[in-house]
């Protein structure tokens, strides 16, 4: 859940990784450190807190060679002891990892037998005592393999030693990536983090290291064999990863929708026809997505059913691991993941792999774990999304749904025709509510709990717009169908209670209103996110008429708008809230 920057070139290299530290704030974080080596040394800075400015005791520092980490804490308590880098005994070695080390009191203890002395609680320490136990007896590369071939768990792990002028990296089920500029080179856990000086990238697979001398090399961990790997071209635009004139990243890709789906209608159709072969065929399907993914597919499975009759199951990611035994060899895998990254996604994904499972991937991060453990990968085309809560990557996920929908009963052109009308529909929801809603965030503000309801299709906009209202302000809300509501819920509402109620005039917009009555009869404040007001409604969001199947991508709009100008209501950091990252990549 942290990032992680590592810098080998002809620049300054404490410039080049601070700068990518920056890059990486968004996947959350709350400590930090920069180790790099000169020649005085190694040379390490690491607080907890944010990260402001380039670090005194490095500012003054001629190196070519240095890693840095922000750290989320996931094993042992926020403090500079905890943070990294990490140092070996005799404080030659540095080291910065992502990821879980499983068997870390074992080699803790095997190695405090040994001599070692360890001066934090966290579990990455093992892995520089662990290099340097090797290093008695094997060059540093060699000593960084032979300490990753003992580690149980998830990794991406970046050393350097001042006694060699090397960077190496390892991984397996955490993120890493190289990006190559002419003589520089970097080792990052995401593209952005380097993406200011170059997009030309080489995908790290697991159980992979990477040797950064005068050239990068990539080895097998199991073995030390050298292997080839492709270069792969971002198409991503550095301006993407910025916040232009906006207040904010979230802000901002709300906005940015309507072109972004837009770039996600662009597809590949006869990939997009392989895959509706593939769904058509297979007896069974099991999509699989966490958070925002997982709502996005819970639209899509509505969707699928609507169009074409054909029933998916949705699984929470990090429950699926469980089913997967159960499943034939002729089930078909729908993973659905922004990143591509996602731990609970992942390791799910490759089990089912391992029983005969075809997979496709909806994916926004080309080369990403996901996109290459795949049979078949749809990209989002999106851009890097940077805001900790995902809002375009949901609307491109729904609407990839749809593509592969009509493709399926081998209506392709007229969906996407369809489709093509919504860009300019979700235009006018912003402008239509984004007042409305910063009027609205001032009551909000003010409430402790919250209720989204809907019914059908909307169901999951309901559930992703309590996700964004918990995440961005903090303030408790649920998602639930409306007819749940009565099942418990009305015992919680009293007078001023916000209900937030999805319906739009569909076939079941007047169950979902005898239940918006139920709870004004108990003194709820209703919110309506509606094509027609009602007088039931104290505040009403207006969504364009549209065809019933489309208004998820419509009704979702406004639930954005309101988490986020409720969070700034409240003066929540609304890029990066507390307690959550980006990208999770630790189960």
């Amino acid at each position: 859940m942290c990032g992680i920057i590592g810098y080998s070139g002809d620049k300054n290299a404490v410039d080049r990784v601070y700068s990518g530290l920056k890059r990486l704030e968004y996947r959350g974080y709350d400590s930090w450190g920069i180790a790099c080596i000169d020649e005085d040394g190694l040379h390490i800075a690491k607080d907890v807190g944010k990260i402001d400015g380039i670090p005194d005791e490095l500012s003054n520092t001629e190196t070519h060679l240095a890693i840095s980490h922000t750290r989320w804490a996931t094993h042992g308590g926020v403090s500079k002891e905890n943070a990294h880098p990490h140092v070996s005994c005799d404080g030659s070695i540095a080291v910065v990892h992502n990821g879980i080390i499983e068997n870390y009191d074992e080699l803790k203890t095997d190695l405090e037998k040994k001599g070692h002395k360890f001066k934090s609680d966290c579990d990455t320490e093992v892995i520089a005592h662990l290099i340097e136990e090797h290093s008695k007896s094997k060059g540093f590369p060699e000593a960084v393999r032979a300490a990753a071939k003992q580690l149980k768990g998830s990794y991406a792990m970046l050393a350097i030693n001042k006694n060699a002028n090397e960077l190496v990296g390892a991984k397996k089920e955490s993120p890493l990536v190289l990006g190559l500029n002419g003589g520089e080179y970097f080792l990052a856990s995401d593209v952005p983090a380097f993406l200011e000086y170059t997009n030309k990238t080489v995908p790290i697979d697991d159980g992979e290291m990477v040797v950064i001398g005068s050239k990068p090399v990539v080895k097998k961990i199991s073995t030390g064999e050298e292997v080839g790997k492709p270069m792969d071209t971002i198409k991503w635009k550095l301006n993407q990863a910025e916040k232009g004139d906006y207040t904010h990243f979230t802000l901002k890709e709300i906005h940015e929708q309507p072109l972004v789906l837009k770039e996600t209608l662009r597809q590949n159709k006869e990939k997009l026809e392989q895959v509706a072969r593939m769904v058509n065929s297979a007896p069974r399907v099991c999509i699989v997505g966490a958070g925002t993914s997982r709502h996005a597919s819970l639209v899509g499975r509505y969707v699928i059913a609507e169009l074409t009759k054909k029933y998916c199951e949705v699984y929470m990611a990090s429950e699926f691991q469980y089913f997967v035994e159960k499943l034939g060899k002729d089930t078909l895998i729908i993973a659905v993941s922004q990143s591509g990254e996602t731990a609970d996604v992942l390791l799910p994904v490759k089990q089912a792999k391992e029983h005969g499972c075809k997979v496709v991937s909806i994916v926004n991060v080309v080369g990403s774990s996901l996109d290459r453990v795949s049979d078949v990968s749809l990209y989002l085309n999106t851009g890097p999304e940077i805001g900790v809560a995902a809002t375009k990557t949901f609307t491109s996920q729904v609407t990839m749904f749809y593509l592969i929908a009509y493709t399926m009963i081998y209506q392709f052109e007229a969906g996407l025709k369809k489709l093509m009308s919504i860009p300019e529909m979700i235009e006018e929801t912003i402008s239509l509510n984004e007042e409305k809603t910063k009027k609205i965030a001032e009551y909000m503000k003010k409430r402790d709990d919250t209720y989204f309801i809907a019914r059908g299709e909307n169901f999951a906009v309901a559930t992703e717009g309590a996700l964004k209202m918990k995440e961005l302000s903090y303030i408790h809300a649920e998602g639930m169908p409306a007819g749940e509501l009565k099942h418990g819920t009305l015992a919680l509402i009293e007078e001023g209670t916000p209900i937030i109620a999805i319906c739009p005039k569909d076939h079941t917009y007047e169950e979902t209103m005898a239940n918006v009555h139920e709870a004004k009869a108990r003194g709820a404040y209703v919110i309506g996110i509606s094509d027609e007001n009602s007088n039931m409604f104290d505040e009403w969001l207006k969504i364009p008429k549209i065809d019933y199947i489309f208004y998820p991508l419509l009704a979702n709009i406004p639930c954005q708008l309101l988490a986020y100008y409720t969070a700034v209501a409240k003066g929540r950091p609304v890029d990066t809230p507390r307690n959550l990252a980006k990208s999770v990549t630790v189960k």
